[in-house]
């Protein structure tokens, strides 16, 4: 029972640590974009993430392969994903280029978990949502609004429209990163490894992906520097990122994963401030205090109640 609990605690450890450390990667494409302002978003997002896609399916193949009767049987749900999947990176990116890569990434990713809670109330019948992920949602929810109420040096140099669409489209990526996240958990659930999970709704959402850069992907590789960009957010941000988020999954929920990647709008906050150069006032880094809390507040866990949850089992 003992030795039990020991290894369940530290594998969720490894768990959340490989999604923070997920979220830390993901939190430099904004900025990593904003080096090539001269090329189109779509073409941005369509690549990295195709690429990481393919990538994700090609590493993979064996376990896709061993799973194919799990991902036949639940086809539908793999094409809903990687529907999700390809038009995140689309609205994530044309977001920041909008509304900044603060703003955009906050409303992004922070928006994600409460779509999550929703999604997995509604399918997931066996999910349950404690006083503590309230409170934390709650938390993380105030300090987003604060973000999004802050002026900002991009919100003052862009029109009010863009900027409000910029917002809108923020809200969209946070809905369909929601949507891939949970379905690759509930595969994962279903008895799917998490790398047949994750590589089956990133290598057919790369299907999606990679035809756009015909119309999309002028200047991508015109220069060394937007090939280098390119090529890093495709390799490093996407395919690792996401072989570790893969691997979080198996024992962190998707509701407290979602939560576990407001780290990604903080590290973006960061480096927008310190190298692009944006400005946020003090209510703004307020907002950022608030989801640094609600990231602590998600990490805990009583060892009580884990005893008790083993107990039941």
């Amino acid at each position: 029972m003992v030795m039990t609990l020991m290894v369940h605690q530290k594998q969720r450890k490894i768990g959340i640590g490989l999604i923070l450390f997920s979220s830390l990667l993901w939190g430099t494409t904004g900025t990593a974009a904003s080096l090539i302002p001269n090329v189109s978003p779509l073409a941005i997002g369509g690549f990295s993430m195709g690429l990481g896609g393919f990538l994700l399916a090609l590493l993979a193949r064996k376990t896709i392969i061993s799973d194919r009767m799990i991902l036949n049987e639940n086809k539908w749900l793999v094409c809903i994903g990687a529907l999700a999947l390809a038009v995140y990176p689309l609205a994530f990116y044309t977001s920041m280029k909008m509304a900044g890569v603060a703003i955009g990434t906050v409303v992004s990713i922070s928006s994600a978990p409460l779509f999550v809670a929703i999604i997995e109330r509604l399918f997931s019948k066996n999910t349950t949502v404690d006083l503590l992920w309230i409170f934390s949602l709650f938390i993380g929810t105030l300090g987003i609004s604060l973000l999004v109420f802050s002026d900002s040096s991009v919100a003052m140099e862009s029109s009010e429209i863009n900027h409000h669409i910029g917002i809108s489209l923020g809200l969209l990526a946070g809905l369909t990163y929601a949507i891939y996240a949970w379905v690759a958990r509930d595969l994962i659930t279903k008895g799917a490894n998490s790398k047949s999970a994750m590589g089956s709704v990133f290598g057919l959402g790369a299907v999606f992906l990679i035809p756009s850069l015909i119309f999309t992907g002028d200047g991508l590789f015109d220069t060394q520097l937007s090939t280098s960009v390119a090529l890093y957010m495709a390799l490093v941000p996407m395919f690792l990122g996401y072989v570790c988020f893969g691997y979080g999954l198996k024992v962190v929920s998707a509701s407290q994963a979602s939560l576990l990647t407001l780290f990604e709008p903080v590290v973006a906050t960061v480096f927008a401030l310190s190298i692009v150069g944006e400005r946020i006032e003090a209510l703004g880094l307020i907002g950022i205090g608030l989801i640094m809390m609600c990231l602590l507040l998600q990490s805990y866990q009583p060892k009580s109640k884990s005893h008790l949850a083993l107990q039941s089992e």
